[in-house]
Protein backbone atom coordinates (compact mmCIF):
# COMPACT_ATOMS: atom_id res chain seq x y z
CA UNK A 1 0.00 0.00 0.00
CA UNK A 2 1.36 3.45 -0.90
CA UNK A 3 1.89 6.25 1.64
CA UNK A 4 -1.01 8.05 -0.03
CA UNK A 5 -3.28 5.05 0.43
CA UNK A 6 -2.10 4.57 4.02
CA UNK A 7 -3.00 8.18 4.73
CA UNK A 8 -6.42 7.60 3.22
CA UNK A 9 -6.88 4.51 5.35
CA UNK A 10 -5.90 6.38 8.52
CA UNK A 11 -8.51 9.03 7.85
CA UNK A 12 -11.11 6.31 7.46
CA UNK A 13 -10.47 4.48 10.74
CA UNK A 14 -13.66 5.89 12.22
CA UNK A 15 -16.29 6.01 9.44
CA UNK A 16 -18.71 8.90 9.55
CA UNK A 17 -21.87 9.71 7.71
CA UNK A 18 -20.90 12.55 5.39
CA UNK A 19 -24.46 13.61 4.70
CA UNK A 20 -25.24 14.50 8.30
CA UNK A 21 -24.60 17.91 9.79
CA UNK A 22 -21.57 18.58 11.99
CA UNK A 23 -20.44 21.82 13.68
CA UNK A 24 -17.73 23.89 12.05
CA UNK A 25 -15.06 26.28 13.31
CA UNK A 26 -14.49 29.97 12.72
CA UNK A 27 -11.80 30.73 10.15
CA UNK A 28 -10.53 33.70 8.20
CA UNK A 29 -12.11 34.70 4.91
CA UNK A 30 -11.00 32.48 2.03
CA UNK A 31 -12.33 31.59 -1.46
CA UNK A 32 -13.24 28.15 -0.12
CA UNK A 33 -15.74 29.85 2.16
CA UNK A 34 -17.48 31.15 -0.94
CA UNK A 35 -17.48 27.66 -2.46
CA UNK A 36 -18.94 26.26 0.75
CA UNK A 37 -21.61 28.95 0.70
CA UNK A 38 -22.62 28.02 -2.85
CA UNK A 39 -22.37 24.26 -2.24
CA UNK A 40 -24.56 24.47 0.85
CA UNK A 41 -27.28 26.23 -1.09
CA UNK A 42 -27.23 24.25 -4.32
CA UNK A 43 -25.93 20.72 -3.60
CA UNK A 44 -26.30 19.66 0.04
CA UNK A 45 -27.14 22.00 2.90
CA UNK A 46 -26.35 19.80 5.90
CA UNK A 47 -23.49 17.49 4.95
CA UNK A 48 -20.53 16.68 7.19
CA UNK A 49 -17.59 17.97 5.15
CA UNK A 50 -15.06 16.11 7.30
CA UNK A 51 -16.66 12.77 6.52
CA UNK A 52 -17.40 13.74 2.91
CA UNK A 53 -13.74 14.50 2.19
CA UNK A 54 -12.35 11.63 4.27
CA UNK A 55 -14.55 9.04 2.56
CA UNK A 56 -14.03 10.65 -0.83
CA UNK A 57 -10.24 10.49 -0.51
CA UNK A 58 -10.52 6.84 0.46
CA UNK A 59 -12.53 6.12 -2.68
CA UNK A 60 -9.95 7.91 -4.83
CA UNK A 61 -7.20 5.89 -3.16
CA UNK A 62 -7.50 2.28 -2.08
CA UNK A 63 -11.10 1.94 -3.28
CA UNK A 64 -10.48 3.52 -6.69
CA UNK A 65 -10.86 0.19 -8.49
CA UNK A 66 -14.04 -0.79 -6.68
CA UNK A 67 -17.02 -0.81 -9.10
CA UNK A 68 -19.72 1.70 -8.22
CA UNK A 69 -22.33 -1.05 -8.26
CA UNK A 70 -20.64 -2.50 -5.17
CA UNK A 71 -21.53 0.61 -3.17
CA UNK A 72 -24.69 0.83 -1.08
CA UNK A 73 -27.31 3.34 -2.19
CA UNK A 74 -26.26 5.79 0.51
CA UNK A 75 -22.57 5.32 -0.28
CA UNK A 76 -23.22 5.91 -3.96
CA UNK A 77 -25.23 9.06 -3.17
CA UNK A 78 -22.45 10.35 -0.95
CA UNK A 79 -19.96 9.70 -3.76
CA UNK A 80 -22.16 11.73 -6.12
CA UNK A 81 -22.20 14.64 -3.66
CA UNK A 82 -18.40 14.42 -3.33
CA UNK A 83 -17.99 14.53 -7.11
CA UNK A 84 -20.19 17.63 -7.25
CA UNK A 85 -17.88 19.27 -4.72
CA UNK A 86 -14.80 18.41 -6.79
CA UNK A 87 -16.42 19.86 -9.90
CA UNK A 88 -17.28 23.10 -8.11
CA UNK A 89 -13.77 23.81 -6.76
CA UNK A 90 -10.99 23.86 -9.36
CA UNK A 91 -7.90 21.95 -8.27
CA UNK A 92 -9.50 20.52 -5.14
CA UNK A 93 -8.98 16.88 -6.11
CA UNK A 94 -5.26 17.32 -6.65
CA UNK A 95 -4.96 19.34 -3.46
CA UNK A 96 -6.70 16.68 -1.39
CA UNK A 97 -4.67 13.80 -2.79
CA UNK A 98 -1.33 15.56 -2.30
CA UNK A 99 -2.05 17.33 0.98
CA UNK A 100 -1.75 16.00 4.51
CA UNK A 101 -4.36 15.70 7.21
CA UNK A 102 -3.84 19.28 8.39
CA UNK A 103 -4.53 20.65 4.93
CA UNK A 104 -7.66 18.52 4.58
CA UNK A 105 -8.86 19.73 7.97
CA UNK A 106 -8.31 23.34 6.87
CA UNK A 107 -10.40 22.78 3.74
CA UNK A 108 -13.13 21.21 5.87
CA UNK A 109 -13.23 24.22 8.19
CA UNK A 110 -13.50 26.71 5.34
CA UNK A 111 -16.21 24.80 3.46
CA UNK A 112 -18.17 24.27 6.68
CA UNK A 113 -17.92 27.96 7.50
CA UNK A 114 -19.32 28.82 4.09
CA UNK A 115 -22.23 26.38 4.23
CA UNK A 116 -23.11 27.41 7.79
CA UNK A 117 -22.96 31.05 6.80
CA UNK A 118 -25.37 30.46 3.93
CA UNK A 119 -27.90 28.82 6.26
CA UNK A 120 -27.54 31.62 8.79
CA UNK A 121 -27.88 34.39 6.22
CA UNK A 122 -30.94 32.82 4.62
CA UNK A 123 -32.66 32.10 7.93
CA UNK A 124 -32.07 35.64 9.14
CA UNK A 125 -33.31 37.29 5.94
CA UNK A 126 -36.34 35.01 5.59
CA UNK A 127 -37.49 35.51 9.19
CA UNK A 128 -39.14 38.85 8.46
CA UNK A 129 -40.07 38.33 4.81
CA UNK A 130 -42.05 35.19 5.52
CA UNK A 131 -44.54 37.26 7.51
CA UNK A 132 -45.35 39.24 4.38
CA UNK A 133 -45.87 36.02 2.44
CA UNK A 134 -48.29 34.46 4.91
CA UNK A 135 -50.39 37.61 5.23
CA UNK A 136 -53.35 37.82 2.87
CA UNK A 137 -53.41 40.98 0.77
CA UNK A 138 -55.31 43.76 2.43
CA UNK A 139 -55.37 41.97 5.79
CA UNK A 140 -53.27 41.77 8.93
CA UNK A 141 -52.09 38.83 10.99
CA UNK A 142 -54.17 38.43 14.14
CA UNK A 143 -52.48 38.58 16.56
CA UNK A 144 -49.57 40.37 14.88
CA UNK A 145 -46.13 38.73 14.77
CA UNK A 146 -42.79 40.46 15.34
CA UNK A 147 -40.46 40.30 12.35
CA UNK A 148 -37.38 39.32 14.33
CA UNK A 149 -38.93 36.98 16.90
CA UNK A 150 -39.89 33.33 16.31
CA UNK A 151 -41.10 32.37 19.78
CA UNK A 152 -44.73 33.26 19.06
CA UNK A 153 -44.83 31.51 15.69
CA UNK A 154 -44.97 27.76 15.04
CA UNK A 155 -48.00 26.14 16.64
CA UNK A 156 -48.51 29.21 18.81
CA UNK A 157 -50.22 31.18 16.04
CA UNK A 158 -53.26 30.21 14.02
CA UNK A 159 -51.86 31.25 10.64
CA UNK A 160 -48.50 29.54 10.96
CA UNK A 161 -50.02 26.53 12.70
CA UNK A 162 -52.37 25.73 9.84
CA UNK A 163 -49.50 25.70 7.37
CA UNK A 164 -47.08 23.80 9.61
CA UNK A 165 -49.61 21.11 10.43
CA UNK A 166 -48.59 17.73 8.96
CA UNK A 167 -50.49 17.23 5.73
CA UNK A 168 -51.89 13.95 6.99
CA UNK A 169 -53.58 15.69 9.95
CA UNK A 170 -56.54 18.08 10.02
CA UNK A 171 -55.70 21.35 11.73
CA UNK A 172 -59.36 22.33 11.85
CA UNK A 173 -60.03 19.37 14.15
CA UNK A 174 -60.07 20.82 17.67
CA UNK A 175 -58.48 17.77 19.31
CA UNK A 176 -55.65 17.69 16.76
CA UNK A 177 -55.07 21.40 17.22
CA UNK A 178 -54.93 21.09 21.01
CA UNK A 179 -52.49 18.17 20.90
CA UNK A 180 -50.18 19.92 18.48
CA UNK A 181 -50.18 23.09 20.56
CA UNK A 182 -49.60 21.22 23.82
CA UNK A 183 -46.91 18.99 22.39
CA UNK A 184 -48.84 15.77 22.93
CA UNK A 185 -48.43 15.25 19.19
CA UNK A 186 -44.74 15.62 18.40
CA UNK A 187 -44.12 16.36 14.73
CA UNK A 188 -41.13 14.53 13.27
CA UNK A 189 -39.06 15.62 10.31
CA UNK A 190 -40.60 13.05 7.99
CA UNK A 191 -44.15 14.32 8.59
CA UNK A 192 -44.28 16.87 5.83
CA UNK A 193 -46.22 20.10 6.47
CA UNK A 194 -49.08 21.42 4.43
CA UNK A 195 -47.14 24.43 3.18
CA UNK A 196 -45.22 22.19 0.76
CA UNK A 197 -48.35 21.69 -1.35
CA UNK A 198 -49.88 23.90 -4.03
CA UNK A 199 -52.79 25.89 -2.57
CA UNK A 200 -51.91 24.21 0.75
CA UNK A 201 -54.08 21.26 -0.14
CA UNK A 202 -53.12 17.61 0.37
CA UNK A 203 -54.90 14.77 -1.42
CA UNK A 204 -54.25 11.47 0.43
CA UNK A 205 -55.32 9.58 -2.69
CA UNK A 206 -52.65 11.34 -4.76
CA UNK A 207 -49.77 12.42 -2.49
CA UNK A 208 -47.76 13.85 -5.40
CA UNK A 209 -50.53 16.22 -6.42
CA UNK A 210 -49.10 19.72 -5.90
CA UNK A 211 -46.17 18.51 -3.77
CA UNK A 212 -43.29 21.06 -3.66
CA UNK A 213 -45.35 23.45 -5.77
CA UNK A 214 -46.62 25.88 -3.14
CA UNK A 215 -46.42 29.60 -3.74
CA UNK A 216 -44.48 29.89 -0.47
CA UNK A 217 -41.67 27.72 -1.80
CA UNK A 218 -41.50 29.79 -4.96
CA UNK A 219 -41.23 32.97 -2.89
CA UNK A 220 -38.48 31.48 -0.74
CA UNK A 221 -36.58 30.33 -3.84
CA UNK A 222 -36.78 33.77 -5.45
CA UNK A 223 -35.76 35.45 -2.19
CA UNK A 224 -32.62 33.30 -1.86
CA UNK A 225 -31.54 32.72 -5.46
CA UNK A 226 -32.67 35.86 -7.29
CA UNK A 227 -33.32 38.74 -4.91
CA UNK A 228 -35.72 39.63 -2.08
CA UNK A 229 -37.24 42.32 -4.29
CA UNK A 230 -38.23 39.69 -6.88
CA UNK A 231 -40.88 38.29 -4.55
CA UNK A 232 -44.44 39.53 -4.85
CA UNK A 233 -46.68 39.41 -1.80
CA UNK A 234 -48.71 36.21 -1.67
CA UNK A 235 -50.34 34.22 1.16
CA UNK A 236 -47.77 31.70 2.46
CA UNK A 237 -46.07 30.04 5.60
CA UNK A 238 -43.08 29.37 7.93
CA UNK A 239 -41.36 26.67 9.99
CA UNK A 240 -40.36 26.08 13.63
CA UNK A 241 -37.27 24.17 14.74
CA UNK A 242 -38.88 23.61 18.14
CA UNK A 243 -41.49 21.25 16.72
CA UNK A 244 -39.73 19.59 13.79
CA UNK A 245 -36.32 18.09 13.19
CA UNK A 246 -34.91 20.21 10.36
CA UNK A 247 -32.19 17.76 9.40
CA UNK A 248 -34.58 14.81 9.31
CA UNK A 249 -37.02 16.91 7.29
CA UNK A 250 -34.31 17.86 4.79
CA UNK A 251 -33.01 14.32 4.41
CA UNK A 252 -36.49 12.82 4.08
CA UNK A 253 -37.05 15.08 1.08
CA UNK A 254 -33.71 14.09 -0.43
CA UNK A 255 -34.64 10.43 0.01
CA UNK A 256 -37.63 11.00 -2.24
CA UNK A 257 -35.59 13.00 -4.74
CA UNK A 258 -33.12 10.14 -5.24
CA UNK A 259 -35.66 7.29 -5.18
CA UNK A 260 -35.62 5.59 -8.63
CA UNK A 261 -39.30 4.71 -8.25
CA UNK A 262 -40.14 8.42 -8.07
CA UNK A 263 -38.10 9.38 -11.15
CA UNK A 264 -41.06 10.30 -13.35
CA UNK A 265 -42.61 12.48 -10.65
CA UNK A 266 -39.25 14.15 -10.06
CA UNK A 267 -38.78 14.82 -13.76
CA UNK A 268 -42.24 16.38 -13.92
CA UNK A 269 -41.46 18.48 -10.85
CA UNK A 270 -38.21 19.70 -12.40
CA UNK A 271 -40.15 20.79 -15.49
CA UNK A 272 -42.60 22.70 -13.28
CA UNK A 273 -39.81 24.53 -11.41
CA UNK A 274 -37.86 25.29 -14.58
CA UNK A 275 -40.93 27.05 -15.92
Amino acid sequence: MSEEQQSCGERHKQPMDALQLSPGKRTAANPLVHYGHHFGRTVHALCNFQALLTNGILRMGELAETPEENFTTEYFWEHHVFQELLKSVAGLEEHLMQGGDDEVDAVVELLTKGASGARGDDTKSLKGSVLDWITLKGQNLIPPLARNVKIDRGFHHEQTSALLCPASLDWSHSETKAKLQSGKIVVTGDQWPLFLYADYYYNPEDPWNGLFQSALLVCAYKHVFTSPSSVDKEPKATHSDTVTNSERFYNSILDVFKDPEERQEMDDLAVWWNR
